[in-house]
């Protein structure tokens, strides 16, 4: 048969992904029980001095270590912690202020228009509904949920990689991308747990359940995980 007349060659079935399934409540609230006793009173690693900062640096946060930003943002609040001294500020500031940190460019223009636009339309205060907050510059729902959880005690899942990787691991939330796991966090996590777990998901895997060496041996969670990325000694 001529080249150009052969059939088109069929394109290959995509390839399923089987999800594990979600552990039963009682697992669940035993997962959480565990790192309640370990950590009572979970922190965000971000530091800030109100609503307004804590704003600034979950925006600054994206694609950059806490760390970093933190690094950042202390001589930067010490002179703007407020929307209205960050507009007088201006962006060429604010840009040298955090040149340190990814994407600092559009970083800068985000803070300066989010500032602008809380002066204008919410009398300088953050907001506390996801919709308002997801109407500001830079601002996206897993931002918006960490602002609500820490500045107005919201319970509500920001899922980033580490929450994302730990809810997968040890089947609390099993789910293909970050809305998916967000639901099944909301549906999964007992109540009572709701207000601190994004925070232990976060730290258990930013320090214990990492990506490429999870340190398993040290695992709080160890007899219970069934991972396939279980490091076994």
């Amino acid at each position: 048969m001529d080249q150009q007349n052969r059939p088109p060659r069929k394109a290959a079935p995509a390839k399923r992904i089987t999800l594990a399934r979600a552990r039963k409540p009682a697992e669940i609230r035993e997962i959480f029980e565990r790192f309640r006793a370990a950590n009572p009173e979970p922190k965000g690693e971000l530091e800030s001095v109100n609503a307004f900062t804590l704003l600034v640096a979950v925006v600054l946060s994206a694609q950059a270590t806490d760390a970093g930003v933190n690094k950042a943002t202390r001589p930067l609040f010490a002179i703007a912690d407020t929307p209205e001294k960050m507009v007088a500020l201006g962006e060429d500031a604010v840009r040298d202020y955090i040149k340190t940190i990814g994407l600092y460019r559009n970083k800068a223009k985000n803070v300066v228009a989010l500032s602008q636009k809380l002066i204008t339309e919410f009398g300088g205060e953050v907001p506390a509904t996801r919709e308002a907050l997801e109407s500001l510059p830079g601002v996206g729902r897993k931002t918006a949920n960490v602002v609500l959880n820490i500045a107005f005690g919201g319970i509500t899942h920001a899922v980033d990689t580490h929450v994302f990787r730990v809810a997968n691991r040890l089947r609390i939330a099993p789910g293909r991308n970050v809305m998916q796991v967000e639901l099944g966090l909301e549906k999964a996590v007992p109540p009572e747990f709701g207000r601190h777990a994004h925070h232990w998901l976060i730290l258990h895997g930013r320090y214990t359940c990492k990506a490429l060496r999870p340190e398993c041996a040290r695992c709080i969670q160890n007899d219970l995980c069934d991972s396939p990325d279980k490091r076994v000694a």
